[in-house]
């Protein structure tokens, strides 16, 4: 019983767990598009103004992982500032400001929504497995099991889009859109977003791999 007791318990978190998650659901890329190592890519997140702390984190994970792999990308917040123009969600503006600088290629990552799911969780009480101690203990426990309410539970749902353009191509040449759901923190979000990303850039063979 006491090993039953353990495995339902080890069930459980891993089903909490599982709740959590940061995934892929597309991506394209152009043919034959590939990054230069010495090419500047400039990382910008474009999020509600409120979300600066998320704006954050989206930026300098990406911008940490890209130079993991050896490329030279720069945070856009950290470039120019809170008060910058960049954050606010305009992507043509965004490229207009850098058409006559040193950057190469501009990546934005775009929150295209936030929102709130209720989903219902059966809830099996204290006889979610069956009981061998005779008849009346097994079937009660799964009475319990069958007749106790659940309850509902509010997850919160990121969808994310990015894009990668190239400057002098005047062209979109990267795009990815993901979802996260129930992130424990703005840092963790941006940490598995950034791995999903580089990992997903390297399988399209737009950037080398280390």
């Amino acid at each position: 019983m006491k090993k039953l007791g353990l495995f339902l318990m080890a069930l459980g978190l891993l089903s909490v767990t599982a709740c959590t998650s940061t995934k892929l659901t597309s991506s394209w890329k152009t043919p034959e598009a590939r990054l230069q190592q010495d090419n500047k890519i400039m990382v910008i997140a474009l999020v509600p103004a409120k979300e600066r702390n998320l704006r954050i984190q989206m930026e300098n994970n990406l911008v940490s992982e890209l130079k993991k792999e050896g490329y030279n990308a720069v945070s856009a917040y950290a470039t120019y500032g809170p008060d910058d123009e960049l954050g606010k969600g305009d992507e043509k503006a965004a490229l207009r400001k850098f058409r006559n600088s040193d950057v190469a290629q501009v990546m934005t990552i775009a929150m295209v929504d936030k929102s709130r799911e209720k989903t219902y969780v059966p809830n099996y009480g204290p006889y979610g497995y069956p009981y061998y101690g005779g008849f009346w203990p097994y079937y009660r426990g799964w009475y319990g099991r069958m007749y106790d309410p659940g309850y509902y539970q509010v997850n919160t749902k990121y969808q994310w889009d990015t894009n990668l353009y190239d400057l002098k191509e005047k062209k979109l040449i990267y795009n990815a859109q993901t979802d996260s759901v129930d992130p424990p923190t703005a840092y963790r979000q941006a940490y598995l977003f950034a791995k999903q990303i580089v990992k997903d850039m390297q399988k399209q063979q737009l950037i080398a791999k280390n």
